[in-house]
């Protein structure tokens, strides 16, 4: 008799969460080399990474254009702003192509920031599976909160940047 050999078959946040990290791969920012996949009814209907707009130079290319940002609590964070988000992508994405993302989910690495928490608020999106949590989430956690958004974090690990 053959031995049976056991198999743990990943939940779907796992199977999302991993295809998210290969979408991630595509990022053209080393901070963060984000990415996002938005589902509906199991299926993959938008891919994004972060990176520069389109027709635009990378800051792999031309280096970071970063800003010095005060959170609420008086600590400083230095961002890129060169670079468009993951979430945004991939919503922007769905947007071009007449891809509707009302009631779907998305799967990102981190917690979005607050101006993508807004954008995903109003896609229509309905929960967010993130693999860590952001350093500065707490704006984004109290409007997904205020607007229902379901929201998951599977690792609580803060993402960390060099050069922060």
């Amino acid at each position: 008799m053959e031995k049976e050999i056991e198999s743990k078959r990943p939940s779907w946040d796992e199977y999302f969460i991993k295809i998210m990290e290969t979408v991630s791969a595509r990022a053209t920012c080393d901070r963060g080399k984000s990415g996002c996949v938005i589902v509906k009814d199991k299926r993959i209907i938008s891919t994004g990474y972060v990176g520069a707009p389109a027709g635009c130079k990378h800051c792999d290319e031309s280096g970071h254009e970063m800003h010095k940002v005060t959170q609420e609590d008086g600590t400083e964070s230095k961002h890129c702003i060169r670079t468009t988000h993951a979430e945004q992508n991939a919503i922007v994405q769905a947007a071009r192509f007449g891809t509707s993302t009302d009631n779907s989910i998305l799967y990102c690495k981190m917690t979005p920031c607050y101006a993508c928490a807004k954008i995903i608020i109003n896609a229509g999106i309905k929960k967010v599976v993130c693999l860590k949590d952001y350093h500065a989430s707490k704006r984004t956690k109290e409007i997904f909160e205020e607007a229902g958004i379901d929201l998951k974090i599977l690792n609580l690990e803060i993402e960390t940047y060099s050069n922060m």
